[in-house]
């Protein structure tokens, strides 16, 4: 008992000791060394059998706990962590055979105070953070008014009509909004599932990291349409989840793909050129007169027959439009679409993604319009050259789009009435490196920008992030409702950014209808002509995280803990914006996002929203030229990315712990409901649990990371998966409390439907196949649920 106490102590204090000392070194906390130095006092003390080694030890639980409480406060993650492993071994050293091991001066009579010290110590930790888990969580916990603001929906603003799901998110407005309202919240916690299916496409062994299942199905009469993560096109029964016909454009493995996944397909309907002629049992459909487009991750579009999958003939090259014509360069998997093109004004709109920091040299960023009939190039817009929109000559060689221009890889809404699209902007290649941009590429990069339907042509453009050294692509689809602000209604525009920011736009002109302010930002730089803006802007209503500080760091034990903040202290950071650095530089909020591409949901009629901001820190290293001979280079996001032409590699990856847990305290995740006219936050939740996370499936709440997006509905019930843990919720608008949780068979990284079928039945639809960048289970699922009879 005496021996294993012995090696126990000193498997705590010796790290504390070594490690602390460097820590105090970097300038960091001194409890750590202190720590270390009293344990090993304490382990030698229970070597030589001395009996005031429990009374030392003792001692330091009280010390520890006055320092956490004084560092942490009265929250329970953080002090788990500092008090949880220290609080055990307290428990062991108070057990009765290791008192009577310890020596007793002879003739005299063993006492128990030091051992009961022990345990009233260990004890009283337990008992403080066992209050601290009870306490109400810090985060808001208000209301969302819930008063019906706009009872019809305003002009230019349409919601999918006759429980039909036409767009991406419901609509090209973007909304992620279901007028439907037979689920409600009293009732959707008895929702079952109706039906499932299973696409067959799975992860393959030669499939590249971020291999993801995120499509969100169209809902058109009672067929359902969505693709699969290797660009197939499947057609479904609304009803009962039977395959109606399938489509394999063949787009083959490439392993130079950041991305292998697809968002989602577009619908359009040809205008009628004749009166149909009177009979008595309707016509067949003309041929593609419905048509799907689907992009695919071989960098094409096709156009599909609604009815059959057949490729329409008469749209471009036989039913397929290359995407690569015009490129600058060609680089197999450097360029393709992950989501779906915007169909608008009879124009397929057809924006892509372009890997970041593979190269200097990439395809063109450009967003160009085709003829949605015939597949003509009616306009592009360059970022890199945004003058020029009139159409390049698809067979002229010589007319190329300009080098790496900031893309457009999300997905983008549309005001028919206004006549414009709102697409959010990314930056140009290498993402840390601004010498290679010209003037344009700065003016629209990571930003969202109005070019109009019939020209292309930018009308206005507002940017998130100036001179963009971070990766903070604006990710998210802008959503479009109109609001009653105390002028009056306005036409209005919601940008969820990555930062954390949501910027409320008069979607007319850009102009902001929630304040936006400039604040200074972190200067200093160590990379020869590389700008760094001194002011960064910011928004009235703001998901940003406080800025991280050493006592906010975490780790699953005080050891972990310890080398976090060790690390924390050898990177550069001096809060949001901090430049890039040789050095490393941490990136807070990160480049994952507190939103991504799954952006908010809002409810036009009560003018509010519901959004998942997540917290995760990065870690950016720029890597000199030539350092990076020889080292491994990754094809994903994360890891180290070439940046072939450039003089720096950059190396990115989460703020992880040696345990590979995140090295910020939790909550990682939360689910928040905002106020659009005020800007007012009434509640945030932790969201998510640990479940699929640690070694044992234990449902812990602590709030974890996710990417995809939600789904209001009218009767005020918000859906959401997303989170890394496989479960698919239902939420109360008004206050956030979960309604519905249901385990599914894999990661729901998707955003969900609402639609009703042919008996008129509301149905909510998610697709569920994982993601794998954050390790989520993968699969192949399609999930239906409905009420009961």
């Amino acid at each position: 008992m005496r021996i294993l106490t012995v090696l126990l102590l000193a498997v705590l204090g010796l790290p504390l000791l070594a490690g602390g000392g460097y820590l105090l070194s970097l300038g960091g906390s001194a409890m750590y060394v202190l720590s270390g130095l009293w344990l090993l006092l304490v382990t030698w003390a229970v070597l030589q059998r001395r009996r005031w080694a429990l009374g030392a030890y003792a001692l330091w639980l009280l010390v520890l706990l006055a320092w956490s409480l004084w560092e942490a406060g009265w929250h329970w993650w953080p002090l788990a962590t500092r008090l949880g492993l220290p609080a055990l071994l307290g428990l062991w050293m108070a057990l009765p055979a290791l008192r009577r091991q310890l020596d007793q001066p002879a003739g005299t009579t063993r006492r128990r105070g030091g051992s009961l010290a022990v345990l009233a110590s260990a004890l009283l930790l337990a008992a403080v953070a066992f209050t601290a888990l009870l306490r109400p969580d810090p985060m808001p916990h208000g209301r969302l008014p819930m008063e019906i603001v706009n009872a019809a929906p305003a002009a230019g603003i349409d919601v999918p009509a006759d429980g039909q799901w036409p767009a991406y998110a419901g609509t090209h407005h973007g909304q992620r909004y279901s007028p439907l309202e037979q689920i409600s919240t009293d009732n959707v916690g008895r929702l079952e599932l109706a039906w499932s299916f299973r696409t067959g496409d799975l992860r393959r062994p030669d499939d590249v990291t971020e291999t993801t299942y995120q499509a969100t199905p169209l809902k058109i009469g009672n067929t359902l349409y969505l693709c699969t993560p290797h660009s197939l096109a499947i057609a479904l029964d609304a009803d009962s989840g039977k395959e109606r016909w399938r489509f394999d454009p063949g787009a083959g493995m490439e392993p130079a793909r950041q991305h292998q996944t697809c968002r989602g397909l577009s619908y359009f309907v040809a205008p009628a050129t004749t009166a149909p002629a009177a009979a008595s049992a309707p016509a067949a459909p003309a041929m593609c007169s419905e048509r799907v487009f689907l992009p695919t991750a071989d960098a094409k579009l096709y156009a599909l027959d609604a009815h059959t999958g057949k490729t329409c003939p008469g749209f471009a090259d036989n039913g397929v439009l290359d995407l690569m014509h015009n490129m600058p360069f060609k680089q197999p998997g450097f360029y393709y679409s992950t989501s779906p093109p915007l169909v608008a004004a009879g124009k397929v709109i057809v924006a892509g993604a372009v890997n970041d920091n593979y190269a200097v040299d990439s395809p063109s960023g450009v967003i160009r319009a085709y003829d949605a009939i015939s597949g003509q190039l009616v306009w592009n817009f360059d970022s890199g050259n945004a003058a020029q929109t009139a159409p390049l000559d698809p067979n002229d060689p010589a007319q190329v789009y300009s080098v790496s221009s900031p893309n457009s890889w999300s997905v983008a809404s549309a005001d028919e009435a206004l006549g414009l699209a709102y697409f959010p902007m990314g930056n140009r290649t290498p993402d840390q490196l601004s010498a290679y941009r010209n003037a344009d590429a700065q003016r629209y990069a990571t930003s969202v920008v109005a070019l109009d339907l019939a020209s292309g042509q930018a009308r206005w453009v507002q940017q998130f992030v100036h001179d963009d050294l971070w990766d903070m692509d604006t990710p998210a689809q802008p959503v479009l409702l109109d609001l009653d602000m105390p002028g009056g209604r306005v036409p209005a525009l919601v940008q969820p950014t990555k930062q954390g920011d949501v910027y409320v736009l008069d979607r007319r002109d850009g102009t902001p209808l929630l304040p936006i302010g400039q604040r200074p930002a972190p200067q200093g730089n160590d990379i020869s002509g590389q700008k760094v803006s001194p002011l960064q802007p910011y928004s009235a209503l703001s998901f940003e995280p406080e800025p991280l500080r050493e006592a906010s760091m975490w780790g699953a034990s005080l050891v972990d803990q310890m080398l976090c903040r060790i690390a924390f202290r050898k990177l550069r950071y001096e809060g949001r914006y901090t430049p890039p650095s040789v050095q490393g530089t941490l990136v807070y909020p990160g480049n994952f996002g507190v939103f991504n591409w799954g952006s908010v949901a809002v409810d036009p009629r009560r003018q509010v929203m519901f959004g998942m901001p997540t917290y995760l820190a990065f870690v950016s290293t720029l890597v000199p030229r030539q350092h990076v001979q020889g080292q491994p280079l990754n094809t994903g996001e994360q890891g180290l990315n070439e940046n072939a032409g450039a003089d720096y590699a950059v190396n990115m990856h989460p703020f992880l712990s040696p345990l590979g847990v995140p090295c910020q305290q939790p909550p990682w995740g939360t689910v928040a409901g905002a106020d659009l006219r005020t800007g007012n936050i009434a509640w945030q939740h932790r969201n998510g649990t640990i479940a699929d996370l640690s070694p044992l499936p234990v449902p812990v709440k602590m709030g974890v990371p996710g990417i995809g997006g939600p789904l209001l509905t009218a009767s005020g019930v918000a859906f959401l998966a997303a989170a890394v843990d496989n479960n698919f919720r239902a939420y109360d608008l008004a206050s956030g409390k979960v309604l519905w949780d249901v385990r599914i068979p894999a990661g729901g990284q998707a955003t969900p439907m609402s639609y009703l079928n042919s008996q008129g039945k509301q149905m909510v639809v998610l697709v569920a196949g994982g993601h794998g960048s954050i390790g989520t289970s993968p699969g192949d699922y399609v999930l239906a649920y409905h009420l009961p009879d």
